[in-house]
């Protein structure tokens, strides 16, 4: 079918409040419909993932009364990808006196995201980021201090002022400690039950709505009944479809595709994220790549060889780095980005290290590096300042690469980081599947088209500290008269041989080809075409490849082991089965969008300037995609973005 074919308006009803925008969550929140304090006490919910976002959010709901269970494919909520976030949370605290506001912290994120996310939503976000900051020290969060004991702030990409609140390197395990401790105290006061080394394989509808899941106990295998009165689905994001990635290895769609199938629609999914700061890959079986924090290039100073020779005998070992002069040294982002320098967004980031590298100016032994460099820094500010900024950072990446950065510069290359798509939901969180929900980086809802730094750890807290606890209440105060199904109902009977059929005829098949191959086949044809740059014809071609990898997987995937047991083989094979058809999605997502905006580069739309060039007339919208079977076109829906506080502009960090 002809791509220009499946283009289907539908109203997608957003509940944004009317108003103005400043006073919107303020007027949602005192009008909202309330749930007593008894009434909390009859109604259960199910939260899926347990990082940033679930822990937050789990925590938040049972501490107001209701009955909470919680899922998590790790041994312990602690494990959550959320403890890899390096660098900072964002909050318009205006602690440096710098000129920032709640408006500049909301058009920053806006401009950031190339305007392609909800007006009303990152207002929102903007307005609650200042709480979270207290929650989190009122939770006893290390958060680094200045000489006079108050918050530290630095900067990261995207703005001009100092809004970051960091703890070293550590931010993000910091963060979940104090989420985690919250949750702790939940599951003590038996308002949580918590269900460690279980995953979500199927979503259960009863009567139209979301009533539980269907878990899968990693350790036993058996499948488990689980019902609730509404399901929360706080399980990450999707960057693992490209194989090499800087996500846990375990990071998977499973449980959001299963929603998807069952009618959650899924929004912008081809909206992915390379974030420039990662270490660049070392060999052909490397199975993860390596973040270092963008927080680094606060003084960190990105540069290239001016001249390709020179590149070339970094590359074969007859130079090194030290051996150019200034004159020889070409500071790229702050030649072409002068306003910004350094901190320019990460897709404008990613794509100028590409840029270089493509013209024959990367530093590793593949071609595929450039140089961040901390020698001016350590000259301005001492070994000791750059030590207590970064020190956790610099140990990591002389552990990993045997290079120490306090002398020679680090090599860095863009990698797949987070995904700004997800599953579509309206402003009070909810899918379009009635008492599911899903947020943090499970959604779409806040990013756009590019994520800010330090941002991810902001939407995360805010959805489940500040904005779940609010928007669920409006659900669940018209399901009170009802109690949560029993798990004998039919729908959970048929939800379980689903999820016990599709792991019978995976260990069918009886192969020759392991899960793993089949995901690393699925990671190179997603990164070659559908990556830092994508092209009409290299997204066609790539179709035609994942039909044939998705046909190839259902005849000659082998699975060992058998069905009631520990079997992280099958597991695999499942994720590896969903992520093939999220990749087939993401593709036509991309094919359709005929225009470049953010961490999306159609090559076919560029500035002169080779910069991301938007066709605000035709694709301001958000493309929400229905689920039609693994072997039928997917059919979009659009939202409408309508900007009525920001003027929509090409986007210029010069």
């Amino acid at each position: 079918m002809d791509v220009n074919l499946i283009n289907l308006d539908m109203k997608l009803d957003s509940k944004i409040p009317s108003g103005p925008l400043a006073e919107r969550w303020k007027h949602y929140r005192s009008t909202v419909p309330l749930v007593s304090p008894a009434n909390k006490r009859k109604l259960e919910v199910i939260v899926v993932g347990t990082g940033l976002a679930g822990a937050s959010a789990a925590a938040s709901l049972a501490e107001l009364g209701y009955k909470v269970k919680t899922f998590c494919f790790q041994d312990s909520p602690r494990r959550a990808h959320s403890i890899a976030a390096q660098g900072g949370i964002n909050a318009a605290k205006n602690y440096q006196n710098d000129g920032d506001s709640v408006y500049r912290l909301f058009y920053d994120t806006i401009k950031g995201g190339d305007y392609r996310a909800r007006e009303a939503n990152v207002h929102r976000l903007a307005e609650v980021s200042a709480s979270i900051i207290d929650q989190c020290v009122a939770q006893g969060v290390p958060f680094a201090r200045d000489y006079g004991g108050m918050l530290d702030n630095r900067s990261f990409g995207g703005t001009q002022v100092s809004r970051t609140f960091y703890a070293r390197g550590q931010t993000g395990q910091q963060l979940l400690l104090g989420a985690y401790s919250a949750l702790n105290r939940q599951i003590s006061k038996k308002q949580i039950q918590s269900f460690t080394r279980h995953e979500m394989v199927e979503l259960v509808i009863v009567d139209g709505k979301a009533r539980g899941i269907i878990a899968k106990n990693l350790v036993t295998g058996e499948l488990e009944r689980h019902s609730a009165h509404a399901v929360v689905l706080a399980s990450g994001g999707y960057g693992n479809v490209f194989y090499l990635s800087t996500n846990a290895m375990g990071s998977n769609v499973t449980a959001a595709w299963k929603a998807h199938r069952h009618g959650a629609m899924f929004g912008n999914p081809c909206f992915t994220q390379i974030h420039p700061t990662c270490l660049p890959q070392a060999g052909e079986y490397q199975s993860k790549l390596t973040l270092m924090s963008e927080s680094l290039r606060n003084d960190g100073r990105v540069w290239v060889p001016s001249r390709v020779e020179d590149a070339q005998a970094i590359r074969e070992g007859r130079l090194k780095a030290s051996d150019l002069g200034e004159d020889r040294r070409d500071y790229f982002l702050e030649r072409k980005y002068p306003a910004f320098g350094n901190l320019v967004p990460r897709d404008v980031a990613s794509r100028a290290a590409k840029d270089v590298c493509d013209a024959g100016h990367g530093v590793a032994p593949t071609g595929l590096a450039v140089f961040l460099d901390f020698e001016d820094a350590i000259r301005r500010l001492g070994r000791s300042t750059i030590s207590a900024r970064y020190g956790n950072l610099f140990e990591m990446y002389e552990k990993i690469t045997g290079d120490n950065p306090y002398e020679t510069p680090m090599k860095i290359y863009p990698a797949v980081h987070y995904t700004m798509g997800g599953l579509w939901v309206d402003y009070e969180l909810m899918t379009t599947i009635p008492g599911l929900y899903a947020i943090g980086e499970a959604n779409f809802s806040d990013h756009g088209a590019n994520r800010l730094g330090a941002s991810a750890l902001m939407q995360g807290l805010a959805d489940g500290y500040f904005v779940l606890p609010y928007t669920i209440g409006a659900y669940l105060s018209s399901e009170i008269r009802h109690a949560a199904p029993s798990v004998d109902h039919p729908s959970f009977v048929e939800a379980e041989q689903r999820a016990l059929d599709l792991q019978n005829r995976l260990l069918a098949i009886k192969g020759k080809r392991s899960a793993e191959s089949f995901h690393r086949a699925l990671g190179k044809i997603m990164w070659e075409y559908c990556g830092m740059a994508r092209s009409a014809e290299g997204l066609r071609h790539a179709l035609g490849l994942l039909e044939s990898l998705h046909h190839e997987f259902w005849s000659d995937v082998l699975v060992p082991g058998s069905l009631n047991s520990y079997n992280p083989e099958l597991d695999k094979a499942h994720r590896v089965a969903d992520f093939i058809e999220l990749g087939r999605l993401m593709v036509w997502d991309a094919l359709t969008r005929e225009e470049s905006c953010g961490g999306h580069f159609r090559v076919e739309h560029q500035t002169p300037e080779g910069e991301a060039l938007r066709h605000d007339e035709e694709f301001a919208f958000v493309s929400a995609w229905e689920y039609h079977g693994p072997d039928k076109d997917p059919v979009m829906h659009r939202e409408a973005l309508n900007f009525e506080e920001v003027h929509l502009t090409q986007r210029s960090y010069k």
